[in-house]
């Protein structure tokens, strides 16, 4: 090249010095303004303009981080976007790399969200001592939500799938808007007073704004505030909003509510049919127990007498657990117990609690009566048993030879003595 001639780029190397020059002054900027011309391609990314009144930006969201949004953003819109200046060296164009996108005022929501859930949080109100349980089987849900929401219908569904005798009262509010969170509020104190028991705050997906009247203080409050446990089911499985913290339990969607609060009728009948085998296998090895206990101490000293009661009351026990085996195995029984769901379970288990502990007062009774005979008592006090060689009890002192041996049973061993002189008055008798 000649000197001083002027240095010659092909369209290549020109648009690379571009791009390295615009990548090193715009590595991290904001730029916010309205979406036009978006489309997305089969591959994920979301391409669309920013524009204001005087000029635009092309820009693109590529799919890893487009993946991340949780909205679907329209034209029209203001969004304010978060990335990098490049360029598209094919087209010699520059353009925004986003890696964030927001709505325009989701930053001031977003700080408002996190003042009032720290605010909550150091009042108290998301701790686990606070969260009611919800109820085994309830009788009545009380539901505020729109009436015509898909929400509900989802609800309702479910409901309907699980055939689940249950009554359903709706308490009908708007799910968005600037009067939606004063509504909402009414339904909960509402239902906080009425006959139901449990309470579900359903509505469906939607944008940060529209979700937003769930994250009203005075809402969460309320929610803290009711009387009967409450399930916050509102948005998709990845949104939160406030009452997600306060409730007693979090839902990821209506339909989950609805399965968390009302267990189907074969769930119920499989429950209750294990817990009766458990109960009646416990009831049974009880009542083994407590005949060992009893054939144990009918084969020690002192009970030949009451031998025959004993074994009587042993077989008694043994037709018990055989009855009650036999009873647990029954299937109209368990049909029965699955058809009356909660009624049949408290039932049941009443019964059963209530014979054997029949049962143990008989046992315990019964085992008084031969404590007190048994000779073993008596020497448990302090008193001893005198014996002769041959096995004679001796009772008077006048049954005894002076110089003769004898054989003396305490607590714990015996004594073998020999009589150096014997007192038959009654005052020298402890």
């Amino acid at each position: 090249m000649p000197v001083g001639s002027p240095r010659v780029y092909t369209v290549s190397e020109l648009s690379r010095e571009i791009r390295v020059l615009i990548e090193r002054q715009f590595p991290d900027v904001w730029v916010e303004g309205e979406v036009s011309n978006l489309r997305r391609s089969g591959a994920g990314h979301i391409y669309f303009t920013l524009k204001d009144g005087h000029a635009q930006i092309p820009a693109v969201c590529f799919r890893g981080q487009a993946s991340y949004l949780r909205f679907h953003p329209k034209d029209g819109e203001s969004f304010r976007a978060r990335g990098r200046v490049g360029t598209y060296q094919a087209r010699g164009e520059y353009q925004i790399l986003v890696d964030v996108l927001e709505p325009v005022g989701r930053g001031a929501l977003q700080e408002a969200f996190e003042r009032l859930r720290e605010k909550l949080d150091r009042e108290g109100l998301f701790e686990e001592t606070h969260k009611k349980p919800l109820p085994a089987f309830p009788s009545r849900i009380g539901i505020v939500t729109s009436p015509g929401s898909a929400a509900l219908r989802d609800i309702l569904s479910v409901l309907q799938r699980r055939d689940s005798p249950v009554d359903v009262w709706v308490y009908p509010t708007d799910v968005q808007g600037r009067s939606a969170a004063a509504e909402i509020r009414k339904g909960v104190d509402y239902l906080s007073g009425a006959d139901v028991d449990v309470v579900i705050l359903a509505r469906g997906g939607g944008s940060v704004e529209d979700l937003w009247p769930f994250n009203d203080e005075a809402l969460s409050r309320a929610v803290f505030a009711c009387r009967k446990p409450v399930i916050s089911a509102v948005g998709h499985e990845t949104d939160f909003v406030m009452t997600d913290f306060v409730a007693d339990v979090r839902a990821p969607t209506p339909s989950a509510a609805a399965e968390i609060v009302v267990r189907s009728a074969a769930e119920v009948s499989a429950r209750l049919g294990n817990a009766s085998v458990r109960l009646a296998r416990s009831m049974r090895f009880r009542l083994l127990e407590l005949a060992r206990v009893l054939d144990t101490r009918a084969g020690g000293r002192g009970f030949s007498i009451a031998e025959q009661r004993i074994r009587q009351l042993a077989q008694r026990v043994d037709d018990c657990a055989f009855r009650l085996a036999h009873f647990a195995r029954s299937g109209p029984f368990l049909r029965t117990l699955a058809l009356r769901l909660e009624r049949a379970d408290r039932a049941a288990i009443g019964v059963a609690q209530r014979a054997q502990a029949a049962a143990r007062e008989k046992v315990v009774a019964l085992s008084e009566r031969l404590d007190a005979l048994s000779p073993l008592s008596v020497l448990e006090r302090g008193y001893a048993v005198c014996r002769k060689p041959g096995g004679a009890i001796v009772t008077r002192a006048g049954e005894v030879a002076v110089d003769e041996s004898l054989e003396i049973l305490l607590r714990e061993g015996r004594l073998e003595v020999q009589v150096r002189r014997r007192r038959a008055d009654a005052g020298d008798v402890i």
